[in-house]
């Protein structure tokens, strides 16, 4: 059955609303009437069943038949931080790290990274990287929205970064192997950094370093940013047993 994502806003204890596009596949694509069953998430880790009580145009009102905390949230609260870049390439990302369970994404600026853009663009973009996540949840069947953060500079990404249990960079200049990483005692809260196009600079590791961060090898090819971002979240997972 196809779940969907109703914000808790929607929500009450006995009844849930669903509008929007979701509206109209539920009635015209699914064929959903009244009576049927809806499955659907609060985005906040809980997991709904709904019967479907009324139905118009432009909403679907849900009758709360049973209630669970999910079952398919990672144990392992993740950050992963991505040196901006060209925006469809930031969807991709989102759109993957959010499959694959990651916690919180934080997109940042750094040296190679792409020109900040204006107040207005910016928040369109922050509109669009929330509404992917909100639909990607629906298709990986999660039940906890990522967390987006505004984006950040460098400085702020590696302050913001000092209460962390790991703190990763994948770095092409470094030659320590992933293998290396283990599991510790505890939450295991762990951030990563992975670089814009053309990677960071040695300036930038160093000081990454003086804060805590370890570098990384992700192998002997040079990997796209964005294929990075995701294929070291995920050795990451599997390393702290995730995955």
């Amino acid at each position: 059955m196809q779940r969907f994502f109703i914000p808790q806003k929607q929500i009450t204890r006995k009844q849930a609303v669903i509008q929007g596009r979701d509206t109209r596949h539920i009635l015209r694509v699914l064929r959903l009437t009244t009576g049927d069953l809806v499955n659907f998430t609060d985005g906040q880790g809980t997991d709904f069943t709904g019967r479907i009580s009324d139905a118009c145009s432009d909403r679907v009102c849900l009758e709360i038949v049973d209630v669970q905390v999910s079952k398919s949230e990672s144990p392992l609260p993740f950050t992963v931080c991505t040196g901006m870049l060209k925006h469809q390439k930031m969807d991709e990302i989102i759109k993957g790290l959010t499959q694959i369970g990651i916690t919180q994404w934080i997109p940042f600026y750094c040296e190679r990274s792409i020109p900040f853009p204006d107040a207005r663009a910016l928040s369109r973009r922050m509109e669009r990287w929330q509404s992917i996540a909100a639909e990607t949840i629906k298709q990986c069947r999660r039940s906890r929205l990522i967390e987006i953060a505004s984006p950040k500079t460098f400085d702020e990404v590696l302050d913001f970064a000092k209460d962390f249990d790991h703190c990763i960079a994948f770095w092409e200049k470094s030659s320590l192997p992933l293998s290396l990483l283990c599991p510790q005692e505890g939450d295991n809260r762990t951030i990563l950094l992975t670089g814009p196009e053309g990677g960071f600079s040695d300036a930038e590791m160093e000081k990454a370093a003086a804060k805590g961060f370890v570098s990384y090898s992700l192998g002997p090819r040079i990997l796209r940013a964005e294929t990075a971002a995701l294929c070291g979240a995920a050795l990451i997972q599997h390393r702290l047993g995730d995955m």
